[in-house]
């Protein structure tokens, strides 16, 4: 039996997922609060610090300071797999989000992301874990999407042997730059 590889990010549209299958599960920052992954991505040096205390799974980090970590667990992000002139294309300016999805590309297997909200409906910080302990309080204003859009489309375009299946609520659309043969809208589930 083929095990699938699951991607999540933090958006709330995934609060309520349940996870009763078997995946391969790349999961970025607090998520190791919640749900054993088997990759955390964590670009945020705090988010490191945090998991290197209380996890053993492999945790990724920008390549120009995973040594600080001195942790046989704390690895560097892969390169990523195009050279880019935008400031998003650099990347250092790359997030959890986006590095996640680029290493469930390289896993080789298709892939299903939850939890990839993008906008928030208030303006204000969508993310579950927000009003804890290395996250933004509620009242913050939610982070502009766009290099992530830029980033996680990059992935889509230089992976096309690649399935993706981005889950969310009824309602929510797919980016204009996402639209590619190999990515699929669907609702997200209860259980998956």
């Amino acid at each position: 039996m083929l095990i699938k590889t699951l991607v999540l990010g933090n958006g709330q549209s995934r609060k309520h997922l349940k996870i009763v299958n078997d995946y391969t599960i790349f999961g970025c920052n607090a998520i190791h609060r919640d749900l054993k992954v088997d990759y955390l991505i964590c670009c945020d040096k705090r988010m490191v610090k945090e998991a290197m205390s209380c996890n053993s799974f492999p945790i990724y980090t920008r390549a120009r300071w995973y040594k600080d970590f001195q942790h046989k667990n704390v690895l560097p992000f892969p390169d990523l797999p195009y050279k880019g002139k935008l400031r998003e294309d650099d990347p250092f300016h790359w997030g959890s989000g986006p590095y996640a999805v680029l290493m469930a590309a390289m896993y080789g297997q298709d892939v299903i992301m939850a939890g990839f909200d993008l906008y928030s409906e208030d303006k204000k910080v969508n993310n579950i874990y927000k009003n804890t302990a290395n996250y933004a309080t509620s009242d913050k204003h939610a982070i502009d999407p766009r290099y992530w859009i830029h980033q996680i489309a990059m992935v889509f375009q230089y992976f096309p042997h690649i399935n993706f299946t981005v889950l969310n609520n009824d309602g929510w659309t797919l980016p204009n730059s996402w639209h590619f043969d190999n990515v699929l809208l669907d609702k997200i589930p209860e259980i998956l």
